[in-house]
């Protein structure tokens, strides 16, 4: 893995940290190309069921690079990420702050934990650019519409402490822990179902605005799928048995 991005593991969780401090975390090229390849092992690793997305030095991410934008163009690597995101579980870690595509980052998660203290906003329209990384859709999902249309029109962040009573902020934390509160919740995640848990994010991600009706007929493919799985017969019997599941993720 390049250096651009740090890997951590701890049973069934990996920590994804992005490693350029000295550039607040903003993404150019190569942190973007290690990112996207750090989410593709997470999700290829069968031993792996959630991942923590944090920055290094005290901040999560800036967002990108507009040095970079000006030399190298937008990174389309980073574009796949804030699109794709990943299949399992992620949960963005937040310290400092999260700002531009930094909170377009963290929304592409599917968690939120935050240092009490930080920052969150997308100030692009500041720069002659608008938010243009899933976060004028994604954030008016997460908060109420009039604090969404203010953030993007005004470019003036909102704290985490606000966020959390919002919603957007899942948990807080204390300056410095936020990405052991994270790793808390990605172990609580991981004590279930791998196959489970990221048919459950599929769902709840892909039913957003459909009808019901829609929204039967998406689960009920993937219903089948896990209901037929491996790790649903390992369920009942581990139960019965009365001891811990051995999931397998198939």
């Amino acid at each position: 893995m390049a250096d651009e991005v740090l890997i951590e593991t701890r049973g069934r969780v990996r920590l994804i940290t992005l490693n350029r401090p000295e550039a607040k975390n903003a993404v150019n090229n190569a942190l973007g190309e290690a990112l996207v390849a750090a989410i593709a092992e997470l999700d290829a690793d069968t031993g792996l069921t959630a991942g923590v997305l944090t920055g290094a030095g005290g901040g999560f991410s800036a967002g990108m690079d507009l040095k970079a934008f000006a030399k190298e163009g937008p990174p389309a690597s980073f574009g796949r990420f804030l699109r794709d995101g990943s299949a399992k579980p992620l949960i963005a870690a937040v310290e400092g702050f999260a700002l531009a595509g930094g909170l377009e980052m963290a929304l592409t998660c599917d968690l939120i934990v935050a240092a009490r203290g930080v920052k969150l906003g997308i100030p692009e329209v500041n720069k002659g650019l608008f938010a243009a990384g899933g976060g004028l859709f994604r954030l008016p999902a997460r908060v109420p519409y009039g604090v969404a249309m203010e953030m993007a029109l005004t470019s003036d962040p909102i704290s985490a402490e606000q966020a959390h009573e919002l919603g957007l902020v899942a948990r807080l934390a204390e300056p410095g822990q936020a990405a052991e509160v994270a790793f808390e919740l990605a172990e609580r995640i991981a004590r279930n179902a791998p196959l489970a848990v990221a048919v459950s994010k599929q769902v709840i991600r892909q039913s957003q605005g459909l009808t019901e009706n829609e929204a039967w007929k998406l689960q009920a493919p993937l219903a089948a799928r896990v209901f037929g799985s491996e790790d649903a017969k390992e369920g009942p019997r581990a139960f019965a048995e009365k001891r811990a599941p051995n999931w397998t993720g198939r």
